[in-house]
């Protein structure tokens, strides 16, 4: 039975673990070939193999998407041993520590600015040609609420996610006409390790990253004449409201 992405080749950044492992492993289990982009090439082979059991292609690209050379070089392999790129998910990310914007690292903000925000932007870039000469393809980009809500010590992650939820509904704008989608996901806590244990939340009502993983493929098999342009997606109870020991 033919399953309903079988004839698409995706590719995720961030595959190595939390929502873009997830997110692969997904997308693979409803018939997509995928192609893994993280630096942790053992972790990746790792997912390659979790794909491969859902009998799909894996193909691991160990690159830092901060790197317009290499990453280029990367996507070209990609087209090449699986062929037309039709889902991209930007799903790498950084989250360093909650800090003051006046104490925050320089190198910091541009380490999370480029992974966040300029490498999305770039990988849209290298992949929408495509996309647009097949009248199809899909673009998502996991923001954050913190795009719309940010606490304080988050300015740079903050900005970074803003962006990319800009960035999102302009290149919607610019490609809907051709039958691409672009689609902004806006997840509250979800139980990575980019959030460390804090006894002021309840870990145990933060999202999975399989949750995450399920929109993303909701968005892949919106119909046609639909696009969920952004998704806000939030635990159902309050992590902030730790429930009392019985």
């Amino acid at each position: 039975m033919e399953r309903p992405l079988s004839k698409h080749v995706a590719v995720v950044t961030g595959a190595s673990r939390g929502i873009g492992r997830a997110t692969a492993l997904r997308l693979a289990e409803n018939g997509a070939d995928v192609a893994l982009i993280a630096r942790d090439a053992t972790a990746l082979e790792s997912v390659a193999r979790e794909v491969a059991l859902h009998g799909t292609r894996p193909l691991v690209l160990e690159v830092d998407i901060t790197d317009d050379i290499r990453l280029e070089e990367a996507l070209q392999r990609a087209v090449v041993q699986l062929g037309s790129v039709s889902i991209l998910v930007n799903g790498a990310g950084v989250a360093p520590p909650r800090t003051m914007h006046g104490k925050a690292a320089i190198s910091e903000w541009d380490r999370m600015l480029a992974t966040c925000l300029r490498a999305p932007m770039v990988l849209s870039r290298m992949l929408l040609p495509d996309m647009l000469v097949h009248q199809r393809g899909l673009v998502v980009n996991i923001a954050s609420v913190a795009a719309r809500r940010a606490r304080p010590g988050e300015a740079a992650y903050a900005a970074a996610k803003a962006g990319l939820l800009a960035f999102s509904h302009t290149l919607f704008r610019e490609v809907r006409n051709s039958g691409v989608k672009v689609t902004a996901i806006c997840p509250g806590y979800v139980d990575t390790e980019f959030i460390p244990e804090n006894k002021k939340v309840d870990r145990g009502k933060f999202l999975r990253p399989e949750d995450v993983a399920d929109v993303v493929v909701q968005v892949a098999l919106s119909p046609a004449q639909a696009c969920p342009s952004e998704v806000i997606l939030e635990p159902q109870f309050d992590p902030e409201v730790r429930t009392p020991a019985a």
